[in-house]
């Protein structure tokens, strides 16, 4: 029987996961819409989206410290960036400043708190689970079968949670080994300042994405895909979290 505190715990971590999957859920269907206005294929959209969505989702998840301050430096950046010179000033510059930024403020946040935490190790298992949903995302967008935002971001979320499970449990060991914790904070926090830059520095310049006048709606087609993206990773995020729970895993252990 279950008591009141295994309950309690088990309901938080059902609404972790599941806000974890809207957000997972969110990011892809945007960023898809964004990377197809850029010219890439439909298979390749899902798949670069996918790895990117699950890599910044495990960051915030796992080590939400560092990826904020990732965050804050990606923003500061960029908008600096833009305030001087406009949309003009390249995607690289912008990104490997706004990275910079990140390294040294997640450096800072390394020593200031005596970090013990895993960051990279756990998002380097969100990017290992991103490529391997996104290849299956991909393979059935390639193939012809219709599916919409909301069971792509659902069975997105639902392959990364499970993979993300499995791989974590086996990089954690051997991350420790390659990579000091101190710098595993600053190239997290470098790695989401530098995706924030880029994503700010494309919705900056949405006008001049594409010279025929095809990304005029993209910000329009953004808004329109993000609620079903939500929903889709919401529900995928607390179902597979039920799953796993039921299968043996304590997720609200290494929260």
């Amino acid at each position: 029987m279950i008591n009141k505190d295994k309950l309690t715990a088990l309901v938080m971590t059902l609404l972790v996961w599941g806000l974890a999957g809207g957000l997972c859920g969110a990011l892809f269907a945007g960023l898809q819409q964004v990377l197809m206005a850029l010219g890439l294929t439909a298979w390749q959209s899902p798949l670069v989206a996918a790895a990117a969505a699950a890599m910044a989702t495990a960051a915030f998840y796992s080590a939400m410290p560092v990826a904020l301050s990732g965050a804050m430096a990606g923003v500061l950046a960029s908008v600096g960036f833009l305030i001087l010179g406009g949309p003009d000033l390249g995607l690289g510059a912008i990104a490997g400043t706004a990275a910079l930024v990140g390294l040294g403020l997640g450096s800072f946040y390394a020593w200031i708190t005596d970090a013990a935490g895993r960051p990279l190790s756990r998002t380097l298992a969100g990017l290992l689970g991103g490529l391997v949903a996104g290849a299956v995302v991909a393979a059935m967008v390639a193939s012809g079968r219709s599916a919409g935002t909301f069971v792509l971001a659902a069975l997105l979320v639902i392959l990364v949670g499970t993979l993300f499970e499995v791989a974590e449990r086996w990089l954690i060991g051997r991350g420790r080994r390659l990579v000091p914790v101190d710098l595993a904070a600053a190239l997290v926090a470098g790695l989401i300042a530098s995706m924030v830059a880029a994503g700010i520095w494309l919705l900056g310049g949405t006008p001049t994405l594409a010279p025929d006048g095809t990304s005029h709606d993209l910000l329009g087609q953004v808004h329109r895909e993000l609620p079903s993206g939500f929903l889709g990773g919401l529900l995928g995020g607390a179902g597979i979290a039920l799953v796993l729970e039921l299968l043996g895993f304590r997720l609200e252990e290494h929260r």
